[in-house]
């Protein structure tokens, strides 16, 4: 369990701290010198529960707030701490509300100093917290009469900061491993270490982490857990990491940096989120004004976009854009806080909802939908919320990568939602089925409206009815429907083109007559047909005439127009296609190069790349970098 201390300064944190663990937080000269936290103190010890708790001890000072925030952002338990003898003053309530804001629902209060004052004003001090804690996350909070000098009350304090501990679950099965780093600094011996709080997943010795923002691949040397030496850690626990790269240095990580596992990788300058105006404000929080926003132990300035009318009042809560300066790592439900301009004044505090927001389009009434499905806090409810609103499906990959979903979290929620999964394993769209078959309409009257603009025409290519669909839809999605509207007969494939299948578009009788001609000379020359000049000197024809005709005849699906002066029969581009296939299957990944390509088909190196392209073209074939992979198979994509 963390346990982050709060209060005004000069209360009794530090003191209370070490009464209960034996541990002087104070660790800067500074510090030491002025008799006042400035930054982050830790420490860590066993309660009495048989496991060791970890203390944060925050400054008190309300110059020091941006250092009281990098503590207590992700921790299970705060311990409010008023002294008897002032009562609350003015950092108690920010310290308060900063706890508030973040959500931080469990906690005490803890009554410093009753060695020196009477007992009349101990009781006095109590109804002071009780009405300051009124309406807060901590209303009906126990409060634990203590002195940090005598002893007084600390048992009691020790006791129930045990009992918490033991009730607390283990989080360190879920998620990837995310750990906001509040320190960094080199020991002799070992080198670069950053400290930090767990916010999810888990840690062994020897895992491949990756510094975010900064996209850096390190490696973990060495692990301390709550202050021991393991060989892992996790969520729920204050860890320091020893970590190394090529190169690495302690320039290259600083206080708001993430170090997590590759997954979790997303910096962002924009994000959706939903935030609470403070009741204390005096004014309306304004679109577009500029804040300093803590998230984790992340400080950078920028700005809040309303996302529905101009302002949000004190005391209210709303959606907004957060749009910053500088790019942080940010995932669904992480906490923030916003304060003002100059960071004197805590403004606002809330939930991230989507590190994943667009530029464009943030307050249009599609996207704020959008924006309150995401919100949701069961993913099952959030994605199935989303399908039904999705026009053109949910990108899951995305969806898993916000909500910190590790494979077999992803896996498990796709199978548990109903909707048609299409597209490559590694980005997947979901479809609910409601859509799907709303798309399955929406394509089957594209392509009669096609038919209905171009009457001679046999149909047009998958790209071509793509675009004529009423929504945009990724290529994936569109040749998954397809599919689906082939095999039931719905739409019928022509070579390159698609039809309805009471659709039938025919030569005239001199067409047929010089196809007859031409038929033959292309089969002879196998997959290296005759170009078209060729043709034209053979049959003593305009080359111009020949390529219309060409042209036409690949419209009608009769022949294939890999480029402008070759076509193909469907017989050889199928036969070409099964070679494909088969450099497919051979290959480790299942992808095969040009040259692959080359030299399985002896056509050489030009021809090659116009037929590949064709391929893309048609669906047979993705390329993925120097590579192709096979999408749909050759006798679907090239039948007669």
């Amino acid at each position: 369990m963390i346990i982050a201390t709060a209060g005004h300064i000069d209360h009794g944190k530090t003191v209370l701290v070490k009464a209960l663990t034996g541990v002087e937080t104070d660790r800067l000269p500074e510090e030491r010198a002025r008799g006042m936290s400035i930054d982050l103190g830790f420490a860590y010890a066993d309660l009495g529960n048989g496991a060791v708790s970890g203390f944060i001890d925050v400054p008190g000072h309300e110059r020091f707030v941006r250092n009281m925030l990098a503590g207590v952002s992700n921790v299970d338990y705060a311990v409010l701490i008023v002294a008897a003898d002032d009562g609350p003053m003015p950092q108690t309530e920010e310290h308060l509300a900063i706890l508030d804001l973040l959500g931080i629902n469990m906690g005490c209060i803890a009554l410093t100093k009753i060695d020196r004052v009477e007992p009349e004003r101990i009781e006095e001090a109590k109804e002071l917290i009780e009405i300051l804690l009124d309406g807060t996350t901590f209303e009906g909070a126990e409060i634990f009469p203590v002195s940090g000098i005598t002893g007084d009350g600390v048992p009691a304090l020790r006791a129930h900061l045990a009992d918490v501990a033991a009730e607390i679950p283990d989080r360190r099965g879920t998620g990837n491993f995310r750990l906001a780093v509040d320190r960094c600094f080199t020991l002799s011996g070992a080198g670069l270490v950053v400290t930090g709080t767990v916010f999810a997943g888990s840690v062994k010795v020897g895992d491949r982490l990756i510094l975010t923002p900064l996209g850096r691949d390190v490696r973990v040397r060495g692990i301390h857990a709550q202050n021991d030496e393991a060989e892992s850690g996790g969520a729920g626990q204050r860890c320091a990491l020893n970590i190394t790269a090529q190169g690495l240095s302690r320039a290259n990580v600083h206080r708001g940096d993430w170090v997590s596992a590759p997954e979790t990788h997303a910096p962002t300058r924009r994000f959706d989120a939903h935030i609470r105006v403070l009741r204390s404000e005096q004014r309306s929080l304004k679109h577009w004004t500029p804040v300093h926003m803590h998230l984790a132990a992340a400080d950078v300035t920028g700005r809040v976009a309303i996302l529905e009318g101009r302002e949000i009042a004190p005391g209210e809560s709303g959606l907004v854009q957060i749009v910053l300066d500088e790019p942080i790592g940010a995932l669904w439900g992480d906490r923030l806080i916003l304060r003002d301009q100059s960071a004197q004044r805590t403004v606002a505090g809330g939930t991230v909802i989507d590190p994943f927001s667009p530029a464009r389009g943030r307050a249009r009434p599609e996207r704020i939908e959008t924006v309150k499905a995401l919100r949701l806090k069961d993913a099952g409810g959030s994605l199935t919320r989303l399908l039904d609103n999705a026009a053109a499906g949910v990108d899951l990959e995305p969806f898993a990568r916000s909500r910190n979903l590790t494979p077999k979290e992803a896996s498990n929620l796709w199978r548990d939602t109903p909707m048609q999964r299409v597209g490559r394993a590694e980005a997947p769209i979901g479809v609910s089925q409601s859509r799907w078959e709303t798309l399955s309409e929406e394509a089957v009257s594209a392509l009669g409206a096609w038919h209905k603009s171009h009457p001679g025409d046999p149909g047009p290519t998958e790209e071509q009815l793509r675009r004529r669909m009423p929504v945009r839809i990724s290529s994936d999605l569109f040749a998954s429907l397809l599919l689906g509207l082939i095999n039931t007969n719905k739409i019928a494939r022509d070579g390159a083109t698609l039809r309805l299948p009471t659709h039938r578009a025919a030569m005239s009788d001199a067409e047929s007559s010089l196809w007859e001609k031409v038929r033959p000379m292309m089969e002879e020359g196998g997959l290296r047909p005759p170009r078209v000049r060729e043709i034209a000197e053979d049959l003593q024809q305009p080359p111009q005439v020949i390529e219309r005709f060409l042209f036409r005849a690949a419209r009608l699906g009769i022949v294939h127009a890999v480029a402008k002066n070759r076509f193909y029969p469907p017989a050889t581009m199928r036969e070409m296609g099964r070679i494909a296939e088969r450099l497919a299957e051979k290959a480790a990944d299942n992808m095969f190069s040009a040259a692959d390509f080359r030299d399985a088909t002896d056509i050489g190196r030009n021809v090659s790349i116009q037929v590949l392209e064709y391929f893309d073209r048609s669906g047979l074939t993705q390329r993925v970098g120097e590579g192709r992979k096979i999408r749909q198979p050759a006798d679907e994509v090239f039948r007669d």
